[in-house]
């Protein structure tokens, strides 16, 4: 799947182009593999752009960046044989072939390898640094997330429940609420689609937020800072509320509750940690054995075209968990 077309606004199918080429053999220290599953994402929306990022921008007329899981089928690369399964940016395609460079292998004896796009990729590496590194988190403290049914969200407030604090998760409709509240163990949720978030946010954090982990920017980034407690972190993970605006994005404008309260806010970008990722693969896999964290994955099956659509799944809230293409 390429990239066609800058979306203005809400990307369209005219965006997109699905070319046929035929398969390539892999050359010497390459290796060839076949797609199992897609990462889909909402930083997708942002390398769609051509403005400046901490990733360069989809090139028109490139294959669609994104993680993925592959077999490998044939190899010369000496650190990868037929049967492995890979984990890497490879694309929005059926077929690779890769010189390894970025990659790892994936243990599938541990876990799928949709699991290795999830908890064990880059939104479990999100969560894990941003909320414990960022966010500074101290056992016991008043944790507030948005999007928190999401691949990072529901993540983000599980670790916090291992380490001892009160959660609150902000989602959108009342499986989403539900779910958080029963299966995945979070303190309280609140439906943003069905009450006032300031008001929702006063009942269930009467001493403040000690760290708001933010997914979602606009409003609800708003409601948050009107309840941070003294010396509280709001950490930037993402703002998906704005990354279909054709207008400005929506700042923030209770930022002087920041000085108030002598907060910090601050963003990061999950590629640098990149050197420590083991440190919290371990620390995640130890919490799903031990029940901690349950993996929550919204897995569609279909084919490289059915990506488009797929990706709008994200925008329009569908999805619980990660969110992951697997192709049949």
């Amino acid at each position: 799947m390429r990239l066609a077309a800058r979306p203005v606004g809400e990307v369209r199918p005219e965006d997109w182009e699905h070319r046929s080429v035929p398969v390539e053999q892999p050359g010497p220290g390459q290796f060839a593999g076949r797609t199992l599953v897609i990462s889909l994402d909402p930083a997708m929306r942002g390398w769609l752009d051509d403005r400046p990022s901490y990733l360069p921008p989809v090139g028109l007329g490139e294959v669609m960046r994104a993680g993925s899981v592959v077999e490998v089928t044939a190899s010369n690369h000496p650190d990868y044989r037929p049967g492995d399964h890979v984990v890497g940016t490879f694309g929005v395609q059926e077929y690779v072939v890769s010189d390894g460079k970025g990659a790892m292998k994936a243990d599938t004896s541990l876990a799928p390898p949709s699991t290795y796009l999830g908890a064990l990729g880059m939104p479990g590496m999100t969560a894990y640094f941003g909320l414990l590194d960022v966010g500074a988190l101290e056992d016991g403290e008043t944790v507030v997330v948005s999007g928190a049914a999401g691949a990072v969200g529901s993540l983000v407030g599980q670790i916090a429940k291992a380490k001892g604090c009160r959660v609150v998760g902000i989602a959108g409709g009342p499986e989403k609420c539900a779910l958080l509240t029963g299966e995945l163990g979070f303190d309280a949720a609140i439906d943003y689609r069905a009450e006032d978030v300031r008001k929702a946010l006063r009942r269930e954090v009467p001493d403040g937020i000690d760290v708001y982990f933010d997914n979602v920017g606009g409003d609800i980034l708003d409601a948050a800072l009107t309840r941070l407690a003294m010396h509280a972190r709001v950490v930037i993970c993402g703002a998906i509320s704005q990354y279909n605006n054709s207008t400005p994005v929506q700042g923030p404008s209770h930022y002087l509750t920041l000085l108030v309260r002598r907060a910090r806010m601050e963003g990061f970008v999950v590629f640098d940690y990149a050197e420590r990722y083991a440190e919290a693969a371990r620390a995640i896999m130890s919490w799903i054995q031990d029940g901690r964290i349950k993996v929550k994955e919204h897995v569609v099956k279909g084919t490289v075209d059915d990506f488009p659509d797929t990706l709008q799944m994200l925008f329009r809230g569908e999805n619980i968990g990660k969110l992951v293409l697997e192709l049949t």
